[in-house]
């Protein structure tokens, strides 16, 4: 039981690593209204194991942490981003449980596209809109999280998707 907890330890903070890591590299884009974080394609990663949620939400606050320090976002994006991804990788990890292969495919990155353009969206409009927050401000700015969130989760989560379901690859890689 011991060697099961520290490879659970050490695949969440390989994990963590990856999107850290991933999100720095891209830091030009990483942060703003529109996001593309080439470490959201990880979020589909839930859906073959139940390290990846702690592991996700590890790597988006250190890649928060790494935006606040290159002045690119607000310590708020602390607590609220990684809530988002928190809660989007929860979300994910259930849909990881359907048996249709369809659901999985569709819905899998949907968690993070919607969960992260509402509450980024939210933060982007009261913690960065020069002219006050309101309606307008919001879905312009959900709009534009949502659109590179999807691009990102659909474009490169999907074939992660099929490279991991390939010969069962997630099964040798997270012993499932």
């Amino acid at each position: 039981m011991r060697n099961k907890k520290v490879y659970s330890l050490v695949a969440a903070a390989l994990i963590a690593a990856m999107y850290a890591v991933l999100t720095f590299v891209v830091a030009q884009f990483a942060y703003g209204a529109v996001q593309l974080r080439v470490s959201e394609a990880l979020t589909i990663l839930p859906m073959y194991t139940p390290v990846a949620v702690p592991g996700l939400t590890v790597g988006c606050l250190l890649a928060n942490v790494i935006g606040l320090s290159l002045g690119k976002t607000v310590v708020w994006d602390l607590l609220f981003g990684t809530a988002a991804s928190l809660i989007a990788a929860v979300m994910t990890y259930s849909l990881g449980k359907s048996k249709s292969r369809r659901v999985r495919y569709i819905l899998g990155p949907f968690p993070a596209v919607l969960v992260n353009a509402v509450i980024v969206g939210m933060e982007i409009t009261f913690f960065f809109s020069e002219g006050g927050a309101t309606a307008a401000i919001f879905w312009a700015n959900f709009a534009s999280v949502f659109l590179g969130q999807a691009i990102i989760c659909y474009g490169l989560g999907v074939p992660l998707m099929l490279v991991l379901e390939r010969g069962e690859l997630y099964k040798r890689i997270f012993k499932r």
